[in-house]
């Protein structure tokens, strides 16, 4: 079975032809019997089809309104149930009432404890982390100056060494 566009599609299509032929049979002149009987039997197919589809819409229409109806009655239903499984909870009481009612009591005071020592934590890891980034950072200046010295203390040397070399030499010009 075609869907409801599709058949509109197809009523659209068959309505533009009849406009097509109508406008056809007027350009040439008066129209004969046969053209005016093919046209009557086209419209009535016309709306025909339309008839069709407006019963196609109306019965799919009341397909929903009932399906919607026996929804509600399920929700409506399912309500009520839902109702009286509350008013049964709310009258259970609870046989350990006493005890959780002091294990909560605990738990509250255990979290006011929490709190400053969480709050000195943060602010021991804040202080190990500044000490760590400046203990980090004279490490780095301290390689650095290592660094240096060494390249210091080998040009040192070189430049001794020179020193030593034309000494030598100048002692060997003397003999």
């Amino acid at each position: 079975m075609a869907t409801p566009k599709q058949m509109l599609e197809q009523q659209q299509s068959q309505m533009q032809q009849l406009v097509i032929k109508n406008s056809g049979i007027m350009m040439s002149g008066s129209p004969t019997k046969e053209l005016i009987d093919k046209e009557e039997d086209m419209s009535k197919s016309v709306l025909v089809m339309f008839r069709a589809k407006e019963e196609e819409i109306q019965r799919k229409k009341m397909e929903v309104r009932d399906k919607v109806h026996t929804q509600l009655g399920r929700v409506e239903e399912a309500t009520r149930r839902l109702a009286e499984i509350r008013e049964e909870l709310e009258g259970l009481t609870d046989p350990m009432r006493k005890e959780v009612s002091l294990v909560r009591k605990r738990i509250d005071v255990v979290n006011k404890e929490l709190k400053p020592l969480g709050q000195s934590c943060q602010k021991k890891e804040r202080e190990y982390r500044e000490a760590l980034e400046a203990f980090n950072e004279k490490n780095k200046e301290k390689s650095q100056l290592v660094t240096k010295l060494m390249e210091m203390v080998s040009e040192s040397e070189k430049v001794r060494l020179r020193k030593l070399e034309e000494l030598s030499k100048n002692v060997d010009t003397l003999k």
